[in-house]
C-alpha cells in the first residue's frame, strides 16, 4: 500500500514501545519504521527514517524528549511529533507543545485514540487527548504560541533578511528556513513579510 504513514516510536521502556506498535500495526495505513530507546536515538533514527510522525516519551534518560524534539524540528521541521506522557498537568502540556510537538497523549488512552491523534496531526491539525486541552498554548490574539526557535526566525526576518541569510546566521539549511517561515505565517495568519514585521513591530520582538 503507498502513502502509509511512518511512524517512530520513542520509549525508553521496550514493553511499552511494542505494544504501542503491535496496535498500529493493525492498521493498514501506517508502518512502523523504527523503534528508539532515548533522545539521542530518536535524533539519529529520524535521519535515517524520515518518519512522518514520532510518538515520543517525554520522560527519558540522557536527552528527554523535549530536547530530542527541538533537535528533530531544527533539522527535520516537516516531521509532525506526538508527545506521549504519563503526565497531565497543564504544564507539562503547555511545555510540550511550545517545544514545537504537534500533539500530546497520556499512555493509557485508548488504542483507537493514538491512530486518531496521528491522523489529525497528518492532517495538520494538533492533537490534544481528553483532559489536555485546557493547557492550550496560546497567545493574545488565542493563535498558537510561536516556538522560542520560531521566534529567532521572526526576529530575523523581520529584520528584512531573506530566507538564505536567515539560513546563514541560525547555521541551517534554507529549507528548514522556508518551512519555519510557513509554520510561522500559519500560526499568526499572516501572508506577508510586512505583515511579519509589521508583527514583530507590534509585539515587541523587534526592539
Amino acid at each position: 500500500m503507498t502513502n502509509r504513514t511512518r511512524v517512530l516510536i520513542v520509549d525508553d521502556h521496550p514493553m511499552v514501545a511494542e505494544g504501542i506498535e503491535s496496535i498500529l500495526e493493525t492498521y493498514d495505513d501506517i508502518v512502523v519504521v523504527a523503534q528508539a530507546r532515548n533522545g539521542q536515538e530518536a535524533v539519529r533514527f529520524v535521519g535515517e527514517h524520515q518518519p512522518d510522525v514520532v510518538l515520543m516519551d517525554i520522560n527519558m534518560p540522557g536527552i528527554g524528549g523535549l530536547s530530542a524534539t527541538e533537535i528533530i524540528l531544527e533539522n527535520h521541521p516537516e516531521t509532525r511529533v506526538l508527545m506521549l506522557s504519563m503526565h497531565n498537568a497543564p504544564e507539562y502540556v503547555a511545555t510540550a507543545l511550545n517545544h514545537g510537538a504537534r500533539g500530546y497523549l497520556l499512555k493509557d488512552v485508548p488504542t483507537d485514540e493514538i491512530k486518531l491523534a496521528i491522523d489529525k496531526v497528518m492532517a495538520g491539525e494538533r492533537y490534544l487527548c481528553t483532559g489536555a486541552e485546557g493547557a492550550i498554548s496560546t497567545n493574545e490574539d488565542g493563535r498558537d504560541a510561536l516556538t522560542s526557535r520560531e521566534q529567532s526566525i521572526l526576529l530575523e526576518l523581520a529584520q528584512g533578511k531573506s530566507n538564505k541569510d536567515v539560513a546563514n546566521d541560525l547555521n541551517i539549511s534554507v529549507r528548514t528556513v522556508e518551512t519555519h517561515r510557513k509554520n510561522i505565517k500559519r500560526k499568526l495568519g499572516i501572508n506577508s513579510t510586512a505583515g511579519l514585521t509589521r508583527y514583530a513591530m507590534e509585539h515587541g520582538v523587534l526592539r
